[in-house]
């Protein structure tokens, strides 16, 4: 074999790999091939420098919580971005007129759901408008992915147990809907029963024995001697619920005691906190 032809063969097997690599990176409709599984995903455009940067996806599950490391925010920076971003879309809820409350929010669950995909987005001047959100000094925004740039498309929430595989994609382990039993035991975990280790962003489920809905979750939107908390009432007896955004210290000395976040409380389930946290503080 001459040298001309190493050399070729040799320049050949390196540019495969940057070939795949630039193919799984493009902006605009493609898909994602795994384990023999194709889901089409519309990634929109990132700079080129960044594109550069940015990993294939990780298929592994390093919790076996049945989240994919793909999804984990490992970036301090993107962690911070989140938890703001989440924290202000649920407080904001609170704040605006009922009649203006997006129509999909209905109670505590949905809240929940609303919040965490809207701080995934990308928060254009698009997204302003759409939502109808005022924000005085926005966030950062999350650079390792956005909602729905990623192989999980628009089905963001774990609602089958069991580790992740890449099967999972396709075979309704994810869905856009999940319940609040489904959130906490699927797409959270637990930190702490004592409410003095919740952060920004963290959340309070509750379990309410002998009630038609039982399962129940707070929003942690501050910590600090100040510390708040957001939450849906729910729908009572036929009548909507409201969004409420209330002091810790009052939900500490609630008058009815099933609903004081401490650890003496059996309906108090703890602090959890969103598994695409986790690992992180």
């Amino acid at each position: 074999m001459t040298r001309r032809r190493v050399a070729l063969i040799a320049l050949l097997a390196l540019a495969a790999p940057v070939a795949v690599f630039l193919s799984l990176n493009r902006a605009g409709p493609r898909g994602y091939r795994v384990l023999g599984l194709e889901r089409q995903v519309h990634v929109q455009t990132v700079p080129a420098a960044l594109a550069r940067s940015r990993p294939a996806p990780d298929w592994g599950d390093r919790f076996g919580d049945g989240t994919p490391d793909f999804a984990r925010l490992t970036d301090p920076a993107d962690q911070a971005a989140f938890r703001r971003w989440f924290t202000l879309i649920a407080e904001y809820q609170a704040e605006r007129p009922p009649a203006e409350t997006p129509a999909e929010i209905t109670d505590c669950a949905s809240l929940l759901r609303y919040s965490y995909r809207e701080a995934l987005k990308r928060h254009d001047e698009s997204w302003f408008e759409t939502t109808g959100m005022e924000v005085a000094a926005p966030p950062g925004e999350i650079r390792a992915w956005s909602y729905p740039h990623s192989p999980l498309g628009t089905a963001l929430f774990r609602v089958k147990p069991g580790v992740f595989t890449a099967e999972d994609l396709a075979d309704g382990a994810f869905a856009q809907f999940a319940d609040a039993k489904t959130l906490v035991e699927r797409n959270a975990y637990f930190v702490s029963r004592d409410v003095r280790a919740a952060l920004p962003g963290d959340l309070l489920f509750y379990r309410q024995f002998g009630q038609s809905s039982p399962w129940h979750s707070m929003i942690v939107t501050r910590g600090g001697i100040t510390a708040e908390v957001v939450y849906d009432t729910g729908p009572d007896h036929g009548a909507p619920g409201e969004i409420r955004r209330v002091l810790l210290s009052e939900l500490l000395d609630h008058p009815q005691p099933q609903w004081r976040p401490t650890p003496g409380n059996p309906n108090f389930l703890g602090v959890y906190r969103w598994n695409i946290l986790r690992g992180t503080p």
